[in-house]
């Protein structure tokens, strides 16, 4: 392109045909909608092994492309759009998060399933999952472990007594921000956060707000509420800073940079094998057993399957110390290998449960 002019019919041009496209996609999405319905398909049309396979499709065909110049993120970020805004002409979808809005939690249930879906905040991990037992909701994105603050105990819990099934994963780089309706970081003398927030900026605060009193609350959007109404400061994102009209006093205060949350979807649903994917269960080994704990490990390593994560929380109403250990490994439980592996695991545990096997996170 030689001149401005030039540059700017050629867009319009382009856009023109991106929205012919798009709204062909949409009408390809109804009629999609109307063949499930007369296959007898009445349920929700969100089918977590399909979205991640087309968006880990997009993110090739840049990288086929030559990678550039948007990156593939940016890539499966507007094909998500897209993807929400078809779906939500075949079914609409009802997700619940931890609210209120501009909670870590919002930002994590919009990023999975697009800006085209009913947010519905709720001010408890456990409402979360009645909203979604009850059918209040057809999915809930709850947090379950930060890289800083480590595991989320009650979306831990939750999972051992739900009927809900583990349908997706997501993982959200978290950078905290300082917000307050004053200017000057000297005027504060109260800040309101989340625990696990102030267990990733104890450092900073230490050393710039160590007179500050520091109170616990339910969630960062709550947090940005009550300095909105009574002042002082929030540790919050910046989605909080922008719906509440807060001025950002100190931007990135997380103590480690590579600060990560990795939040959880629940719903009903089982999804498919993609190749690319979890399996998570919780287990209890048998008590006064030596090497019991090692026997309920040792299928997986005999299999050389890659266990990504183990954590363990006390059983509640033992009469002697127990433990449920929660086990993410690679792999479907639809595979035959995973399946004999799971038996066996199965076999050597006193309380047994498979959580899910779900598509891991693309982004």
């Amino acid at each position: 392109m030689k001149t401005l002019a030039e540059a700017r019919d050629a867009i319009d041009a382009l856009d023109q045909q991106i929205q012919g496209l798009i709204s062909q996609r949409a009408r390809i999405a109804q009629d999609v909608a109307r063949i499930k319905q007369r296959q007898g398909d009445i349920g929700d049309h969100y089918r977590p092994a399909r979205e991640a396979e087309v968006l880990r499709r997009a993110m090739q065909r840049n990288r086929d492309a030559g990678g550039g110049p948007l990156t593939d993120e940016v890539i499966a970020r507007l094909m998500r759009e897209i993807m929400s805004a078809c779906l939500s002409l075949e079914s609409p979808l009802t997700v619940a998060y931890l609210g209120p809005e501009g909670t870590y939690t919002q930002a994590a249930a919009l990023k999975h399933f697009g800006d085209a879906v009913t947010a519905r905040p709720l001010t408890a991990v456990d409402e979360i999952f009645r909203d979604v037992e009850s059918g209040a909701a057809d999915y809930g994105v709850v947090p379950v472990e930060n890289s800083i603050g480590g595991v989320v105990t009650h979306t831990l819990d939750a999972l051992v007594m739900t009927s809900l099934r583990i349908c997706g994963e997501v993982t959200l780089p978290v950078h905290h921000h300082l917000l307050s309706r004053d200017t000057a970081l000297t005027s504060i003398q109260t800040v309101y956060a989340h625990p696990q927030s102030f267990a990733q900026t104890r450092k900073w605060l230490d050393t710039r707000l160590p007179r500050a009193e520091r109170e616990v609350v339910s969630s960062n959007g709550e947090a940005a509420k009550i300095v909105l109404e009574r002042g002082g400061a929030a540790i919050a994102g910046l989605p909080a800073a922008r719906l509440y009209g807060l001025n950002i006093l100190a931007s990135n205060i997380e103590d480690d940079p590579g600060n990560t949350t990795r939040f959880l979807i629940i719903g009903k649903q089982d999804p498919a094998a993609t190749g690319a994917d979890l399996t998570s269960l919780v287990a209890t080994a048998h008590r006064n057993q030596p090497g019991a704990l090692f026997r309920l490990l040792q299928p997986l390593a005999d299999s050389q399957i890659d266990m990504t994560r183990i954590e363990s929380r006390p059983v509640r109403g033992s009469p002697v110390p127990d433990y449920y250990f929660f086990i993410d490994f690679g792999g479907h439980a639809s595979q035959a290998d995973i399946r004999a592996v799971l038996e066996k695991v199965r076999s050597n545990a006193a309380f047994f449960k498979i959580l899910g096997s779900y598509p891991r996170a693309v982004l």
